[in-house]
């Protein structure tokens, strides 16, 4: 069996964690990298060995033998990159967020729909052991019936005004980097979409959202209470919490055990550590769904990647926060 190639777009911070899950799999190779420049691509291909290095990401694009590329470009351009490849005819895995808002998504959505390529967000945490076994717990209703979702991910970031994080104009704030993780767990964990969402955020001197807590409803009488910060640090843990007892996951964006408390029972910890950096089940479900000639993953399948974006804007509207002044919806 041929191995999946795969081009790098964004030789950033995250795309080194990603090569390194991706040098895990037997069945991948890592083929080409493009960035702005050619120095940026050149030092990253150094490190990896990547054979086909660019100093554009057009450049790139044009090599035929590309099956699949890996976006970790800033959040901004992830509409601009996305679209980019889909118009070369490549299959695209984009870093999470999907896009920086819905209207955004709801158009790469539809380009890949209608060129029949596959388009997945890269929520690298959905598909780690420990998360799969939640989803195996939780199917077997092994807590009974859920009730509700406790998720937080906070860290506090330097004061560097400029920097991607505090800045509004680059998609910066809580929500897009570290909230998003929160809010794609309870989604994954509860399986629609809230009806009602109450959110509030502090936005601080640049702009940006530097923590927000948000309580979101459904029908059923499920809810989830979830917060995110970039100026405060947090346990980052979640509970799923049901009739029966509840889940604790430590550390749940990056977990690595799960810890089941039943009512009348031991304490069960299950340690399911992740190969390499983790980043690699996801390019495994990518290069899965290439291999079966699929256009999405039913476990990060495209309606949700756009709903959770829906959620998102929704919240951000609540708080008058918008990143583009003639882009969004304020």
């Amino acid at each position: 069996m041929n191995k999946i190639k795969w081009g790098i777009m964004g030789p950033g911070v995250i795309a080194h964690s990603f090569v390194k899950g991706l040098q895990a799999l037997p069945d991948a190779t890592i083929f080409a990298v493009g960035a702005r420049s050619m120095e940026k691509a050149a030092a990253f291909a150094q490190l990896y060995d990547i054979p086909n290095v660019y100093g554009s990401y057009e450049e790139m694009l044009k090599n035929s033998e590309v099956d699949i590329v890996y976006i970790a470009t800033p959040h901004t351009l992830h509409k601009e990159c996305t679209l980019m490849c889909l118009k070369a005819g490549k299959a695209v895995l984009c870093e999470k967020p999907f896009t920086i808002n819905a209207q955004e998504a709801e158009e790469v959505i539809d380009y890949a729909k209608k060129a029949k390529l596959f388009l997945m967000e890269a929520m690298w945490t959905r598909f780690l052991p420990s998360i799969v076994k939640v989803r195996e717990l939780l199917k077997k209703e092994v807590i009974g019936q859920i009730r509700q979702v406790k998720a937080d991910f906070g860290f506090c970031c330097a004061w560097e005004p400029e920097n991607r994080l505090l800045n509004w104009r680059m998609g910066g704030g809580a929500l897009l980097d570290v909230g998003i993780y929160t809010i794609s767990l309870a989604s994954m964990i509860l399986g629609v979409q809230p009806d009602k969402i109450q959110s509030m955020a502090h936005l601080g001197e640049t702009g940006v959202d530097e923590q927000f807590m948000a309580v979101l409803g459904y029908g059923d009488g499920k809810m989830a209470s979830l917060s995110g910060a970039i100026r405060t640090d947090t346990p980052q843990d979640a509970w799923i919490i049901g009739t029966k007892g509840y889940i604790q996951i430590p550390d749940f964006w990056h977990a690595a055990s799960v810890i089941l408390c039943l009512k009348d029972k031991p304490v069960e910890n299950i340690q399911l550590p992740y190969e390499a950096t983790g980043y690699g089940y996801e390019a495994a479900e990518a290069i899965r769904c290439l291999r079966q000639g699929k256009l999405e993953s039913d476990i990060m399948p495209l309606q949700e990647s756009l709903a959770i974006m829906q959620t998102m804007d929704s919240m951000r509207k609540q708080w008058g926060l918008a990143y583009y002044k003639c882009n969004d919806e304020k």
